[in-house]
């Protein structure tokens, strides 16, 4: 892929310095971050209508936080704290395959239990960062808690793409019987539909989707974009399919608009807070034209 990454870059530098693209695709880590976003966008808003759906958005943040901790075990046993994507993505699914096996062996909320979970990992993580500080500058866990999508490299953008394409192959055949099991189990099981399976693929999904986009949009603001454009493309959406296309187009343009505005008119903002700004200023847009146009007050899911 990194052929391909060259030849992408090399054209588009090239178009931009003839004039035919904007000046300001002329730098590879903007293309990078754009290549991203292209990504992110349609993936985390059609997954991000399944968390409003199940109401998971808690569970999200939790695999999100986790991450931190799966960095630091992967310091301690050596891997490369710019990228470490086995250990990340091990402590993770584990995190959350055990925590969904957990709910649904005990009466406790969801919300609770994952509370639970989530102080228990931000302990471990908390704890083993002092272990970690002596190997790296603890600063460098800055961009996992809150992303930088302009200092992508090739193996962040490969990371990015086998996920998307193993919830391209595994999310889409079953779409529909997830989001079935997410509105009304018990007519999913009438219907023969093995709803505990499906909720672990689901939760597998989510975790392997949020770690890949951790060190872009960052652990504390992944969960952000996979809530604020769903509830923004709820506010005008009338059908199933008009909130999924909604939420993967506000998303996508979250991602364009906190890339590109911030070097625009020179705004000092990381680009993942930037990203979840544009992505909560479609959410007040979208609520004020649900209550003040007449078309869109019965839009509901």
């Amino acid at each position: 892929m990194s052929t391909f990454y060259t030849w992408m870059r090399e054209t588009i530098i090239a178009l931009s310095e003839a004039g035919t693209l904007p000046s300001i695709l002329y730098y590879e880590f903007v293309i990078n971050a754009l290549f991203c976003a292209i990504i992110i966008g349609p993936l985390l808003g059609c997954v991000g209508t399944m968390i409003v759906a199940k109401r998971m958005a808690f569970f999200s943040q939790a695999v999100g936080n986790a991450a931190l901790t799966g960095v630091a075990i992967g310091v301690l046993i050596g891997e490369s704290y710019t990228a470490p994507y086995v250990s990340m993505f091990s402590f993770c699914i584990v995190f959350g395959i055990v925590l969904n096996y957990t709910k649904s062996r005990t009466r406790m909320s969801s919300d609770a239990l994952i509370g639970v979970f989530l102080s228990i990992s931000l302990a471990i993580g908390a704890s083993l960062v002092l272990f970690v500080s002596a190997r790296v500058n603890t600063h460098i866990l800055e961009s996992v808690m809150f992303g930088s999508i302009l200092t992508v490299n090739d193996l962040d953008m490969n990371v990015l793409l086998v996920v998307t394409v193993i919830t391209v192959i595994v999310g889409l055949p079953l779409y529909n019987r997830m989001l079935l099991a997410s509105l009304n189990a018990s007519l999913a099981q009438v219907r023969g539909i093995q709803v505990q399976a499906i909720e672990y693929v689901f939760i597998a999904l989510v975790t392997i989707i949020t770690v890949a986009c951790v060190k872009i949009i960052g652990a504390v603001l992944v969960e952000a974009l996979l809530l604020i454009p769903a509830a923004a493309a709820r506010n005008l959406s009338r059908g199933l399919g008009s909130f999924v296309y909604n939420t993967m187009i506000i998303a996508t343009l979250s991602c364009f608009g906190g890339i590109l505005i911030p070097m625009q008119w020179d705004i000092p903002v990381p680009s993942g807070g930037a990203i979840v700004l544009v992505a909560a200023a479609f959410f007040l847009v979208t609520t004020l034209v649900r209550n003040l146009v007449p078309g869109f007050k019965e839009a509901k899911i």
